[in-house]
Order: C-alpha cells, then structure tokens, then sequence
C-alpha cells in the first residue's frame, strides 16, 4: 500500500504539487541552472565594468568641471561632493540599464526566451492534463448564461 502512495505521488502533475511556479513550463527545465548563473555573472561583471563604472566616473568628472567653471554652484556647506553623487549614482544606474540588452542577446543564444514587459512571456509547451484542464475552462466560459 506504501509502494502505492509513494507512486501516485511521484506521478502527480507539477501543478499540483506545492512549492511549483505559477507558470510553470515542463521544457524550460532543459537549461543548466550552473550555464544560467555563469551568464547573470558574466552580465553583472561586463555591465559594471563597460558601462556602468565608466559612466558613473565620467559623469562625476563632467560634473566637477560643470562646478569648477561656475556653470553649476557648489554647496555653501558640502561643496560640490551632493552634486558629483547624484551624478555618480545616477551614471551608474544608467550604465547598468544600457547592457540590459545584451544580457537579453546572451540569454537567447543559450535558448531562453526574452523577458521584459514587452515580451508576453508564456509556455507553449503544456502536458496533455493540463490542455484538457484548459480545454474545459474554455469549454465551461463559452456557455451562454440562463439570464
């Protein structure tokens, strides 16, 4: 009797297990979880590196000139230091959000879809339970109501 619990447990869909993503896609399991995580390094590194650093630093250098020719004032109290870090966080967000795109070309090279808020990111890949679990949703909705 435990041999057969244990089975039917085993073969319960991934929808109906707990602790499964709400979208939950059984091909998306094909990548390596170790070649995904080389690549979000490889992206964190790259974007701070050549983007990110370097336009943080030119934009500060750009802003103490800007302050120094008196284009910009500088602060009675803190002198031109509030101003040369907002211009540094600021480059440094800016340069971060310019290599989102290639990250986005890296992923696709190893096979995941693109994600965004322009991409409609969804599976057409579904087991057959839950395209008959589909099929009748759709089937009960398009039922014209008694009233």
């Amino acid at each position: 009797m435990s041999s057969e619990t244990t089975q039917q447990e085993s073969q319960t869909s991934p929808l109906k297990q707990t602790g499964w993503p709400m979208f939950y896609c059984p091909i998306s399991q094909i990548h390596n979880a170790g070649e995904i995580a080389r690549i979000r390094e490889e992206c964190k590194k790259e974007s701070f590196w050549y983007r990110a650093l370097p336009l943080s630093l030119g934009s500060i250098l750009v802003t103490q000139g800007l302050v120094s020719k008196g284009i910009f004032s500088a602060s009675p109290r803190f002198g031109a230091l509030p101003k040369m870090a907002i211009a540094g966080v600021l480059g440094f967000a800016i340069g971060k959000m310019s290599y989102i795109g290639e990250c986005q070309k890296k992923f696709q090279k190893i096979g995941i879809a693109p994600f965004g808020p322009q991409q409609k990111r969804h599976c057409h890949h579904t087991c057959k339970e839950c395209e008959a679990k589909l099929g009748s949703n759709e089937k009960e909705g398009s039922v014209p109501s008694a009233s």
